[in-house]
């Protein structure tokens, strides 16, 4: 073969490859001319096995060769033809090769598999393009396959379809219930962008099955289908017109409704929310029958005799459609017993002589006796205006002084909720309470209460003792006593329950009133804090400051403030993200501290990552807000830790900052305390429930019972807890077991339901319903309902009330959260830290310096559950005494030291060198 190949070609190589080879001999052409290609190898593809054929066709041409991938094809591979041009005379050359699918797989090159002709003629060589040879495949499996939607009307519609890998790439078409689609037909179908198919407005008729097909010279494929459904929300039509009073007289009720057809709900869409049917209460005025008044007196005897006496049908007169009064209006009679003479003209002179005369003297004694009588009653009250004067005007009458009031004697023999009217509580009867002295419904707040002074004397300090092994390693060679007063109090002490369990003082009496809170209350704090540091808190909201040891400067000293915003936030939150707590403000907002600072913010979320992403946010000085962090991500610029109840914050500036949270799923909850609140009106029959839903965080609470203290309001029971769902289903508030011969609920008000937006989305503000009870008599003195509150497809709470309607009502002072913060909202130095500031010196000492055997800060950390983050407390000059500070602010009030030991006994690290301290010392730290 080689020897042919050299044969063959015996002229110098027009690729330069080989300058020996030598054209071979042909029918010489006419001289000048270089081939021309007629026919270039085209692009092809190979199906399943079958070969493909390349042509090429040159004039005028000696002799064509292909050449693939830089190799000559043998001439034993070409089947070649040769013809004349008649225009010309030139020689025509064509030239045929046969490519197989084996001969392309074994080709392994940087580039697809290529041919190309070359042609010769006396002057020279051409060469044709380069025709590419591939495989042609497609995959059967689709890479993503549409997926199915509920969208509704007018909404958009993208259905993703990327066909399975081909060569060459696979053309897409869509099926809609089997029939194509144009897109040129219908303008409002795009089927260009990356093969997805686009409903730019979801129309009723877009319902259906869609399937995409994906198809090249290989094969056909075909995606699985999608159900797409178009649904319609229903609409409320407008209300019809008010139905006119189903009762004829008196009170009866009208109402009007609505239908869910505008439109109406389709395919699946929701139907309404709210009520189809209102009603109102009406009064149809009843018809009144007339009726006579008294007969005039008779008339004096006219010249034929008679007299008369008239009556008017006015007592009452008929309206609303009632009856006339029946029988006469006037009526005449002889006036002379039948004696008078028709043409006597004596009789009829005596008559006119007599019968004026004696009106006259009636009318002159009438009038005489109206002066005397008002000349009476002038003296009169001449004479009692002097009388007064002489006394002053202190003395009135003594019915006043005992008239309105009554004198209570008696004593509390029951002990719950200090706000609650009543409890379920088992009663104490060795703590006890007279109240004695006059009360008056009309200023109860002016009547203080006579109480034996035991019951006011703060509790004696508790000695919590702190032993451990490990503390003795420290220094503490005798037992140690950290001094710490007892809490009480509704605020978490720790991680595992709410501010809602109330610890009752009195609840004998039936009646409470609200008044320890202001109305009004600034909820801001301040105070001077030196080098020493301290702690601000803001009392009965659960909102704290901590400023650490060291975090001013020495010789310096600081104004620091700590605030809540009242009513709602600044912040609005986009789409279902909430704000969790209240949004909070420290300053001032122009130093800097040295050491982090801690910030305690309670919140409401039921924490789980699986179904919250909570973030803190910072107002700017322009009064726009920005994430400072999300809670779960690592940064060395600040910290959050979450309790079930609180957030704690280590930061190193000032602001105003607030926690939102963003729903991952239906599952997030957010925590609603649910408190009835009632007030009682002495001189009416009308009684009115006040439900209010609010965010389960003490400042929320403390906003509800300040504006029900200005309403005279009182806890009826002890708040629950509602785990409200973000599932956007509403929200129930209904009024069960009414006594039903006792009590009546106004028409229609039995069940209010609220939309999830309102709940879910109310930025601190509580939610409020109002009920409307009746009872039927005055003498009705108890009620007993209970109160049920429903998040549909969900939570459910329901309050049991019993309470007292009195005519009587006084107030107690209480302190609704009794922490020791309520008393000392600002607290300096060292008074202000749990942990004696030897011992926290001591603990930072030995944490701080690193361990081979990791007993060093990450330890410590660990065993105080700060496992997150730990990069952040690595970049502080000191990472024990910033995780001391978050324990300190994480145990405000409960001071746990046995926990903190327990936790230095369970690292076990001991150090001989640690000089001694005294227990003697250590109490003057405390």
């Amino acid at each position: 073969m080689e020897q042919h190949e050299k044969r063959l070609f015996s002229f110098p190589s027009f690729s330069g490859n080989d300058n020996s080879e030598a054209l071979p001999e042909s029918i010489p052409s006419a001289p000048g001319t270089l081939p021309h290609f007629m026919e270039e190898p085209d692009d092809a593809y190979i199906i399943k096995s079958n070969p493909i054929v390349l042509r090429c066709k040159a004039m005028p041409a000696m002799q064509i060769f292909f050449k693939c991938n830089g190799e000559w094809v043998h001439q034993n591979e070409h089947v070649s033809e040769e013809s004349m041009d008649e225009a010309t005379g030139l020689k025509v050359r064509e030239v045929f090769i046969n490519v197989t699918r084996q001969q392309v797989e074994d080709f392994h090159g940087p580039e697809d598999y290529w041919c190309q002709c070359v042609a010769w003629s006396h002057l020279g060589t051409s060469k044709s393009r380069k025709a590419a040879v591939r495989i042609a495949y497609l995959r059967k499996n689709f890479e993503q396959d549409p997926q199915g939607k509920e969208v509704p009307i007018e909404g958009m519609i993208v259905l993703h379809c990327r066909p399975p890998e081909g060569v060459p790439a696979a053309e897409v078409e869509w099926l809609k219930n089997e029939e194509p689609i144009d897109s040129n037909l219908d303008e409002n179908i795009d089927t260009r962008a990356d093969h997805n198919l686009i409903i730019r407005q979801a129309r009723l008729s877009d319902s259906g099955n869609y399937t995409c097909m994906a198809a090249n010279i290989v094969a056909r494929r075909r995606s699985l289908s999608a159900t797409v459904v178009v649904y319609v929300n229903g609409g409320w039509s407008s209300w019809t017109e008010w139905s006119s009073c189903n009762a004829r007289c008196g009170r009866g009720w009208q109402k009007r409704s609505r239908t869910c057809t505008n439109p109406a709900p389709l395919n699946g869409g929701a139907f309404c929310e709210g009520m189809s049917v209102q009603k109102i209460t009406c009064t149809s005025l009843c018809p009144v029958d007339g009726n006579w008044e008294v007969w005039s007196e008779w008339s004096v005897c006219s010249p034929e005799c008679e007299h008369l006496r008239v009556r008017e049908c006015i007592a009452p007169p008929p309206r609303n459609g009632g009856k006339d009064c029946e029988g006469l209006s006037q009526e005449s009679e002889n006036c002379t017993e039948g004696l008078c003479i028709q043409g006597g003209k004596k009789v009829i002179i005596l008559h006119k002589l007599h019968l004026p005369g004696s009106s006259d003297i009636a009318l002159y004694s009438g009038l005489g006796a109206a002066v005397i009588a008002v000349a009476v009653l002038v003296v009169a009250v001449t004479l009692y205006r002097r009388s007064q004067s002489e006394y002053g005007v202190d003395v009135i009458d003594s019915s006043a002084l005992t008239g309105g009031f009554q004198t209570f004697n008696f004593k509390t023999v029951r002990q719950g909720n200090s706000l609650l009217l009543n409890s379920s509580m088992q009663p104490d009867l060795t703590v006890s309470r007279t109240y004695s002295g006059p009360i008056c419904l009309q200023d109860p707040m002016d009547k203080e209460l006579m109480t034996e002074s035991s019951l006011f004397n703060p509790l004696s300090d508790i000695k919590v003792k702190v032993q451990s092994s490990f503390m003795v390693s420290l220094g503490v060679t005798e037992r140690a006593e950290y001094h710490s007063k007892a809490h009480s109090g509704t605020f978490p002490h720790g991680n595992t329950r709410g501010f809602g369990t109330i610890h009752a003082r009195n609840k004998a009496t039936y009646i409470q009133n609200l008044s320890p809170i202001s109305a009004k209350s600034e909820l801001k704090t301040a105070a001077v804090f030196g080098h020493l540091g301290g702690r601000l808190v803001i009392p009965n909201t659960g909102v704290s400051l901590l400023i650490p040891h060291g975090a001013i400067p020495e010789e310096s000293s600081w104004e620091i403030y700590l605030a809540i915003t009242q009513r709602e936030s600044s912040l609005q939150p986009d789409g279902p993200d909430v704000l969790l707590g209240p949004e909070v403000s420290c300053g001032p907002s122009d130093v800097s501290v040295s050491t982090p600072f801690a910030l305690t913010i309670p919140h409401c979320a039921e924490l789980n990552s699986e179904h919250w992403n909570i973030h803190l946010k910072k107002k700017t000085q322009q009064g726009k807000w920005e994430e400072v962090m999300s809670v779960e991500e690592e940064t060395t610029s600040c910290y959050c830790l979450l309790d079930p109840y609180a957030c704690h914050i280590l930061l190193n500036s000032f602001g105003t900052y607030a926690l939102i949270g963003e729903p991952i799923s239906d599952c997030a909850v957010r925590q609603l305390k649910v408190a009835v609140f009632g007030c009682m009106s002495c001189n009416s029959l009308d009684y009115n429930l006040r439900v209010y839903c609010m965010d389960n965080t003490p400042c929320a609470f403390q906003e509800v019972v300040s504006d029900e203290k200005l309403q005279g309001g009182q806890l009826l029971e002890e708040p629950k807890l509602l785990h409200f769902r973000g599932n956007t289903f509403s929200l129930q508030i209904s009024v069960l077991d009414i006594p039903p011969f006792l009590w009546r609920i106004k028409p229609f008000t039995a069940c209010q339901e609220v939309p999830f937006s309102r709940v879910w989305c109310s930025n601190q503000a509580p939610l409020h319903c109002a009920f409307s009870l009746e009872r039927y008599t005055p003498a009705t003195t108890q009620l007993s309902c209970k109160i049920c509150v429903r998040q549909v497809k969900g939570h459910e709470q329901i309050l049991q009330i019993q309470t007292s309607i009195l005519e009587v009502a006084f107030s107690e002072t209480i302190t609704f959260f009794a922490h020791d913060d309520t008393n000392f909202a600002a607290q300096m130095g060292p008074k202000a830290f749990k942990i004696p500031y030897s011992i926290r010196q001591r603990i930072c000492a030995t944490f701080d310096t690193p361990s081979a055997k990791g007993k060093d800060w990450q330890m410590l950390a660990q065993k105080n559950s700060i496992n997150r983050n730990l990069s952040y407390f690595a970049t502080q000059s000191s990472p024990s005494a910033v995780i001391l500070d978050l324990w300190e602010a994480r145990h405000q009030h409960d001071g746990d030291l046995d926990s903190l030991a327990c936790a230095l006994e369970e690292i076990g690290r001991t150090h001989s060198k640690i000089s001694n301290i005294t227990e003697t010392e250590m109490e003057e730290d405390c």
